[in-house]
């Protein structure tokens, strides 16, 4: 499995990645020694959405508090649960307040690599994808499924490093939400991403969250590798929450 192992500290940098954490207002300090513990472990943390349980302040103030413990550079990008109190502006803020840099309209270079990330959307997977026909309704959801990847798109270009890494937390590709019912694939993520992703020669792999039950890696039609690392995932694959990734 190539890159995503415990490589050697002398082989390069390591990228840890995790999503899906969902925390409560009641899990107080429950990351917070996996934090300690990825700091030795690898050189950049990402987090692919889905980082409070509701989008509630007091949710991604103990995150905050948990993160805290980490002491390599962080980037994030919210889930769909961090939107649902409809304050996902205030959860951003409390963690820019902890020292996590949350990816949206903005890309960062973190020792010489590239970061660029948003959320994604829903819309589906190749021939399935829902296109912008019909009721405003539908063409209304299908402009959030493109500004996203515009978004990421944008962001992408905005790099100037050999190496790049996407962050986000629906799937690029059908591929790694194999294992999730058949009839939600549509609401796991767009192709829309991989397209986005395609783009670009410096894209190294990109990682995502979201899907619960899929499966840990796949590749774009390009044949960028794409890595689920939602932890429930991660757990089942590696024995512990996140994945270890070399960049």
């Amino acid at each position: 499995m190539t890159g995503t192992n415990d490589a050697p500290r002398h082989s390069g940098l390591t990228l840890a990645a995790i999503g899906d954490l969902h925390v409560t207002d009641t899990s107080e300090h429950r990351y917070r020694a996996m934090f300690e513990e990825i700091s030795q472990q690898a050189d950049i943390l990402a987090l692919c959405g889905d980082l409070t349980n509701f989008g509630k302040t007091r949710e991604a103030e103990i995150l905050a508090e948990d993160l805290h413990a980490c002491s390599i550079p962080t980037v994030a990008v919210l889930g769909n649960h961090d939107y649902e109190c409809g304050q996902p502006e205030e959860v951003a803020r409390i963690l820019h307040g902890a020292g996590v840099t949350v990816l949206d309209d903005q890309a960062v270079e973190i020792k010489g690599i590239g970061f660029a990330g948003v959320k994604g959307f829903v819309g589906g997977f190749g021939r399935g994808e829902l296109g912008a026909f019909g009721e405003k309704a539908i063409k209304g959801f299908v402009e959030e499924s493109i500004n996203e990847a515009r978004k990421l798109e944008n962001a992408l270009r905005s790099l100037r490093t050999d190496k790049c890494v996407a962050v986000l937390h629906y799937s690029p590709v059908p591929d790694t939400v194999q294992g999730e019912p058949p009839e939600i694939f549509p609401f796991l993520g767009s192709s829309r991403l991989a397209e986005a992703i395609d783009r670009f020669d410096n894209v190294r792999f990109a990682v995502h969250g979201h899907a619960h039950r899929g499966a840990f890696e796949g590749k774009t039609p390009r044949g960028i590798p794409v890595y689920n690392c939602a932890q429930f995932v991660v757990s089942e694959r590696f024995e512990r929450p996140y994945a270890l990734i070399a960049l």
